[in-house]
Formats: structure tokens, C-alpha cells, sequence
């Protein structure tokens, strides 16, 4: 789902009043910044913007530096707000050019005219600017107002989202715990600006796989944002999102479905079904269905909010361009590859019209793109793709942000499809380096990294140091949301694997004792995965001459294979030959015999299709 920080540019859109003596420039002026917050608020942002123009062009007729200023800054927020963030740059240095021109370094106008500028860089990933000017306007703050201004909890919530974008958490959590603590003070524990800085607070807490810290910050929010904004506002619906995605990390997943659905009424019934901010709501309960594996329910939604954005925003908008990106993960998940790849290019050209060829943003459409080749095993591509991203990241985010540490992790899996270790393993190595810096001991992507180099090495047979990342892992991960999640069963297997290679056989069987049970939860008692992992417990226990512990197991695989695999399959061939191998040794030849027919009968098959396939 991504972040959904409340931060809010320092713009004053100010209410008028009829006055006598108005000059006929300004009364006109004035109609149009007037009707420009009408259409923002109903989210008809080209009617808005069209308002805004004319307000702007009657500013410039007129040379009134106040109204000129507030002209620019209303439509550079709107453009901030839709994503246009280049459009909301000229506007915003427009207003800070008439601003330098008619105040000094410590005017508080000043200060919020580089403060609106530096989001936008943060917004652009231009974050060395965004930080120059962002710092800046801090240091000016603390040096002449008091040290529990308002304003200074304003530029410590601004400071605090460049920190997280960095991957500084430490920092970022410090800066916003002070500015909820100057809100609180300054505005009351029961403000709406406070809420705001508890849901940050919070979004990062949860980002850094703090759940239970979160949760509690979370709903402290929605309670304020109910009684002061009212359970039906927009602004409400936004905590309700934030705290649906809690619940979608920590695998709850009806609550996170209800509270999900009950953000997009409330937008819906506000807003209107075809605002921009419903396609929000509409992609955020998608990803709830999709961790459902409910596929068939979450492409619609998908679908609606990619109409509503080309629709309200333009074919060419970023939001437009994240919809695209999110349909094409759908696809992707689906095995529907050539519909999912057009997509995906689409939203990067997008992406880099807007942002630039190496902005963050233009690194994440490239690793899903990555994915989408990797899985339609055009490797050598898909290792392009992602070096391409992993240089974007380490220049933008530095060399120890956490996507690059993911970027890493899946480099490092594509360099082993192409039997490249040695080049995997420095990738893998790094990435847990990262990991265990920027997030912490216990973190779960750092788990994913521990597994990931794990089974590098368990590929180079280097099965002293796998063993321990292996149970490092899977310990992180056994404490966390989902104790039984592919990430874990799949480990286990791999453990169990280099457990078995090495002839340590009661520790093997323990492990694939306890996969088969999950396995059946989470895939289903039909599985062909969950076959073969019966398969081979049965082969160890075949091994170990225990024989009756081994026979129900064959049988059960056999059963699931012909079901799922009628006749055809080289893994039901395999199973019956072993199984038959076992009851010659119990002296059941016949039905041994029996087992071997259907074997060779399967195999002739096989190879009559083979022939006729030529």
C-alpha cells in the first residue's frame, strides 16, 4: 500500500470578504481564487486549475506582490496534491522569488515559502535539495522562535518523511516524537494537527515492523480525528487506511478488509465515486484482497482506479502511473505476463517523464518489471533491470538504504539462476550487511536477507555457515506476523534439505514432520508441493528401513499426484517406483508389480506424446 504521511505545505489559502473601496482587478482576482477552492475541495482539479491560472494572471496584471504570492502558492499546492510536482516547482519558486525580493533570511513567510519547496524536492527525490532547504528553514526556526513553536513541530514533521526516504529511522522517529510532543503542548492532546503527528508516528513505527507500538498511536489518532474531524471526513478515513494496512502486515485479515472498505465509503460518500482519493481507497482494499488471494475481486478495483485517475488526472499523471503499476502486479501474480509487461513500461515512462531516469520511484517499477522477466525466465534481462534499479537507489538513497538491500537480495537470486555465485554472494552479503544496520536485529526484511544468503551458500555447499542464517531467519521470523508465511515454509525445506545432504536425518524428519501440517494450511491437502514434501520424508524414512512409518506417506503422495496430475506426471512415475522398490524389500512383490505397470504404462505414454509432439 505505501506510506500515507499527513504532512501539509505551510499555504495560506485565505478566506476573502466583501469590502467597500475593493479595487475591480482585485474583485476579480478574488472570484477566481474563490472559485479555485470550490472545485479543489469537490476534487475537480482541471476546473481548479483553470481558476487558479486566471487568479495568477490577474495577479501579474495587477503587480499587488500579496496577491501574486498567494496565487502561485494555492496553485503549486494543488499541483503538489494532484502529483504534479515539476508545475507545483515553478509555482512555489515563484512565490519564494517575490518573497526574497521583499523580506530577509528570518521572515516566517520566507521560511514557509523554502519549507513548501523543500516537500517538493522530498516529493521528487531530489533529496540533497530537499534536505539543504528543509534544514535550513529548521535552523532559521529554532534560532528565532521559541523551541515548542508550532512551526518547528512543523518542520520536524517535514524533516522526519526525508529521514524515513533516507532510510534514517533512528533520526526519523526522533524528530517526530519531538514534534508530537510540541503539539501537544502548543495545540492540546485532542488536536487534528497532533493526530497527524501520531499517525506518522505510527506509519513509521509500522514500516519498521514495530507493530505493537504502533497500534496503540494509530487508534489514538482515528479516536481525535472522529471527534474533531467526525467519522465520516476524509482526513479520518486516512488513519482508517493507515491502521488497515497494520492490520494487513500483521496478517488480520478481515479487520484489515473491513477497516479498508469502510475508508473507501466514507470517501465515496464525501467525495463522490470518481475523486482521486477513492482510487486511493480502491488500490488500498485491493491489497488487502490480493493477500486473500482473492484475484478474481481485487482487478476490478484495480481496473476502477486506474479509470478514475486517467480519467480525473490524465493518462500521463504519476498517480496514473501507480495505478498501471499496481494492475501490472496483478497480472504479474497472475502468470498473465503479456499483459502485465505493456503495463509496467507504460508506468515507467511515466515515472521517468516525471521524476527523471534515476529517481527511487523509477528503481521500484524496474525491480517489479524484473520480477515479471525473472518468473518468465528471461534472466539475463531481468539482471540488466535490476542492476539498472540497484545504481538508481545507492545514488538517490545512499549505500545503505533498505530498497537497496531488497534490490540487492533479488540481483543476488537472478545472479543464481545464471550460476553466478560468487557475484550472488557479495550481492547477498551486502544486503544483510544493510539490513542489519538500518533496520535492526530482529527486523523481518533482514530475516528475508539472512534466508537469501543462506541459500547461496547452501548452494556452494558451504553448509557450516548457511546452517545459522538459516536458524537465525527463520527465528526472526517464527516471532513475527506470519510464523508460517512461503518465506518460512520454504526455508524449512531448504534446511531440511541441507540437513538431509549431510546424512543429519532425525533433524530433517523433524522439520518436514512439522512443514506438512502448514503446508496443508496454507496450500491445501491437494497441493502438488505439499506431495513432494511427503515424498521425501517418506524417502528418509524408506532409508532408514522404517518402512511402516514410509507406507501411508507414498500412498498419500501418489493419491495427491493422480489427482492433480493425472497420468502424466514424471513425479507420480518417480513415487511409484520407489514405492515399489520399498514393498519388494517387505516381500510384497505383487503389489509391488502393480506399482511398476502403472509406472511403465505412464512412461510409454509420456513418450508417445513426446513422439507425436516431433
Amino acid at each position: 500500500m505505501g506510506r500515507r504521511l499527513r504532512w501539509w505545505l505551510c499555504v495560506g489559502i485565505a478566506g476573502f470578504f466583501c469590502a467597500a473601496g475593493m479595487r475591480a482587478d482585485e474583485a476579480l482576482w478574488k472570484h477566481y481564487l474563490d472559485q479555485f477552492q470550490v472545485y479543489r475541495r469537490k476534487g475537480a482539479l482541471q476546473e481548479a486549475e483553470k481558476a487558479a491560472l486566471a487568479a495568477l494572471a490577474e495577479a501579474k496584471e495587477s503587480g499587488h506582490p500579496s496577491e501574486l504570492v498567494l496565487s502561485c502558492d494555492s496553485l503549486g499546492a494543488m499541483y503538489f496534491e494532484a502529483g504534479r510536482f515539476a508545475d507545483a516547482e515553478e509555482q512555489f519558486r515563484q512565490a519564494l522569488d517575490v518573497r526574497n525580493s521583499s523580506s530577509s533570511d528570518e521572515d516566517p513567510e520566507r521560511a514557509r515559502a523554502m519549507n513548501n519547496l523543500g516537500l517538493v524536492y522530498l516529493r521528487m527525490g531530489r533529496l540533497e535539495e530537499a534536505e539543504k532547504l528543509l534544514s535550513r528553514v529548521m535552523e532559521t526556526r529554532e534560532r528565532t522562535l521559541p523551541a515548542d513553536h508550532i512551526e518547528i513541530a512543523e518542520s520536524l514533521n517535514s524533516l522526519a518523511e526525508l529521514y524515513s526516504t533516507q532510510g534514517r529511522y533512528v533520526d526519523s522517529e526522533s524528530a517526530q516524537r519531538r514534534a508530537v510532543t510540541i503539539w501537544e503542548k502548543a495545540l492540546g492532546p485532542d488536536d487534528s494537527k497532533t493526530a497527524i503527528g501520531l499517525n506518522n508516528l505510527a506509519t513509521l513505527l509500522t514500516t519498521e515492523g514495530r507493530y505493537m507500538e504502533a497500534e496503540p498511536l494509530f487508534r489514538r489518532a482515528l479516536a481525535i480525528d472522529e471527534k474533531t474531524l467526525g467519522p465520516e471526513n476524509p482526513g479520518t478515513a486516512s488513519v482508517l487506511s493507515n491502521l488497515s494496512e497494520w492490520n494487513l502486515r500483521q496478517r488480520l485479515l478481515d479487520d484489515a478488509e473491513s477497516l479498508g472498505r469502510r475508508a473507501l465509503a466514507i470517501k465515496e460518500k464525501t467525495l463522490g465515486p470518481g475523486h482521486p482519493d477513492v482510487a486511493i481507497s480502491l488500490n488500498n482494499v485491493a491489497m488487502v484482497l490480493r493477500a486473500r488471494r482473492r484475484y478474481a475481486e481485487e482487478e476490478p478495483l484495480l481496473t476502477r482506479a486506474l479509470q478514475i485517475r486517467e480519467k480525473t488526472l490524465g493518462p500521463n499523471h504519476t498517480n496514473t502511473a501507480l495505478s498501471l503499476n499496481n494492475l501490472a502486479d496483478a497480472y504479474r501474480l497472475e502468470g498473465r505476463y503479456q499483459e502485465a509487461e505493456p503495463l509496467y513500461r507504460r508506468s515507467l515512462k511515466i515515472w521517468e517523464a516525471a521524476l527523471g531516469p534515476e529517481h527511487p520511484t523509477v528503481a521500484a517499477v524496474l525491480n517489479n518489471l524484473a520480477d515479471l522477466l525473472r518468473r518468465a525466465e528471461r534472466h539475463e534481462e531481468a539482471v540488466a533491470v535490476l542492476q539498472r534499479a540497484t545504481a538508481i537507489w545507492e545514488k538517490t538513497e545512499g549505500p545503505e538504504s533498505p530498497d537497496l538491500a531488497k534490490g540487492l537480495n533479488n540481483l543476488a537470486q537472478e545472479y543464481v539462476n545464471q550460476h553466478q555465485l560468487a557475484a550472488a554472494e557479495l550481492a547477498a552479503e551486502r544486503a544483510v550487511a544493510i539490513d542489519e544496520k538500518s533496520r535492526g536485529s530482529r527486523h523481518p526484511e533482514l530475516a528475508v536477507s539472512l534466508l537469501n544468503l543462506a541459500t547461496i551458500y547452501q548452494a556452494e555447499q558451504r553448509y557450516a555457515a548457511a546452517e545459522p542464517l538459516y536458524r537465525r531467519g527463520l527465528d526472526i521470523l517464527a516471532k513475527g506476523p506470519e510464523p508460517e508465511s512461503p518465506a518460512v515454509t520454504a526455508s524449512m525445506t531448504n534446511l531440511a534439505e541441507l540437513y538431509r545432504v549431510q546424512r543429519r536425518n532425525s533433524e530433517a524428519e523433524a522439520l518436514y514432520e512439522a512443514l506438512i501440517p502448514m503446508e496443508e494450511k496454507s496450500l491445501g491437502a491437494e497441493h502438488p508441493k505439499l506431495s513432494q514434501t511427503i515424498y521425501t520424508l517418506a524417502e528418509l524414512y524408506r532409508q532408514e528401513e522404517r518402512f511402516e512409518r514410509a507406507e501411508p506417506l507414498y500412498r498419500r503422495a501418489v493419491s495427491i499426484l493422480k489427482r492433480q496430475q493425472p497420468m502424466e506426471s514424471p513425479a507420480l512415475v518417480r513415487t511409484l517406483k520407489t514405492f515399489a522398490s520399498m514393498l519388494r524389500r517387505m516381500k510384497r512383490k505383487t503389489e509391488a508389480a502393480a506399482l511398476e505397470a502403472q509406472a511403465k504404462a505412464i512412461s510409454q505414454g509420456q513418450a508417445l506424446a513426446a513422439s507425436a509432439n516431433h
